[in-house]
């Protein structure tokens, strides 16, 4: 009797050892699988922030705040700020907390909890224990959030800002992979060093002194958004061709003048949803966005045709008092008639509007002095 009990113990010891082993092993596969569903959520929020980088229709500003949005909805974070040093101040690039509480949130640097963090370069965890008590950065708030990770940003080991999730419960933060939290926060890092660049262009555009007109540096920014609205459009490139000769045999005012006239003119001829720029000295761009080629000819056989026959007075205050049936008067007038020369082709979303405008730069410097005619290359 004894032998078939220890028999029977044994039996029953295999069997919790089997199971044993078949429970660790079931764990292990979840456990991977957990990662492996971490690993895919990963991936889809960072080709979120790659198809958001690829718009180019939108600024800076709104790709940062549209990352932000996607942190929050994927990561389930019920608060998320990012925070930029911009050379000068600190400035709020994303937020979901509500705008009465952003200058707290901006100097945050200032606060002796955070400033190990920043120098550092680790991140912060902070945390209260009773409902009823408060963050010591929070100086007019109470009940908004009582648990945050603070997550100081560096880019090539320089400083620029930080990153701030919040929670409204107490130890929210206690069992949060801070492995993923740190590939997020490396990702944030990545999409803003993407974004200088277009963030330079963005703010080095500057509105030139005679035409009124925008810098070329629009057309690679804010203009190319508008643009990249469309497939296809029509770059126009147009130079003045006598713009020398009238501020050496004239004056440079006269010549000045030219440019100030014509792009009012143009300006007051042509879409809202064109782009019309400065590009550099005598030449300018036309963008027609979403018309082909064939479609702006007529348009710019008609343009031609009137900008040159604006007439610019050396006297600025004659423009209008000219008597043009007074043949002694205007023999005393002096002025000059614009000519022009203009290149177009096509242009598609996507594609480098940069080398296209160096393209249609080059030919139009390599014309002939003389020639003013619509060519299409």
């Amino acid at each position: 009797m004894s032998g078939v009990l220890l028999v029977t113990i044994i039996l029953l010891v295999l069997i919790i050892v089997v199971l044993l082993i078949y429970n660790m092993s079931i764990h292990k596969k979840i456990d991977n699988l957990n990662t492996v569903n971490q690993q895919v959520m990963n991936l889809r929020v960072l080709q979120d922030f790659m198809d958001t980088i690829g718009e180019s229709y939108i600024s800076v500003d709104e790709k940062i705040t549209r990352i932000n949005e996607t942190l929050i909805e994927k990561y389930n974070i019920k608060y998320s700020t990012i925070v930029i040093f911009d050379g000068a101040e600190y400035v709020i690039k994303a937020s979901n907390v509500e705008e009465k509480h952003w200058d707290a949130l901006k100097d945050l640097y200032n606060e002796e909890m955070f400033k190990e963090s920043i120098e550092t370069a680790t991140p912060k965890y902070v945390t209260v224990n009773k409902s009823s008590e408060r963050l010591p950065y929070q100086k007019m708030e109470f009940g908004r959030a009582k648990s945050a990770m603070f997550f100081p940003l560096y880019i090539d080991n320089v400083y620029i800002g930080y990153w701030i999730i919040e929670s409204a419960e107490i130890h929210a933060f206690d069992k949060l992979d801070t492995a993923v939290i740190e590939v997020v926060k490396d990702n944030i890092i990545s999409v803003i060093k993407t974004l200088e660049k277009q963030s330079t262009i963005e703010n080095i555009v500057r509105k030139d002194e005679f035409s009124g007109l925008q810098s070329a540096e629009y057309l690679y920014g804010k203009g190319k958004n508008i643009i990249d609205k469309y497939t296809v459009s029509t770059v126009c490139m147009f130079r003045i061709t006598n713009i020398e000769k009238v501020n050496e045999e004239i004056s440079r005012e006269t010549g000045n003048k030219i440019i100030t006239k014509i792009s009012e003119f143009i300006n007051n001829s042509i879409s809202d949803e064109y782009v019309f720029v400065r590009y550099m000295g005598p030449k300018f761009i036309i963008v027609f966005s979403g018309v082909e080629p064939e479609g702006t000819v007529d348009f710019l056989t008609d343009l031609k045709k009137n900008v040159e026959k604006l007439k610019v007075y050396k006297n600025s205050e004659d423009d209008i008092e000219i008597d043009e049936s007074d043949e002694e008067t205007k023999n005393k007038k002096v002025f000059a008639k614009p000519r022009l020369n203009i290149v177009i082709t096509s242009y598609y979303k996507g594609t480098s509007i940069d080398e296209l405008a160096k393209r249609l730069e080059e030919y139009i410097d390599n014309a002939d002095e003389e020639e003013s005619n619509i060519n299409y290359i």
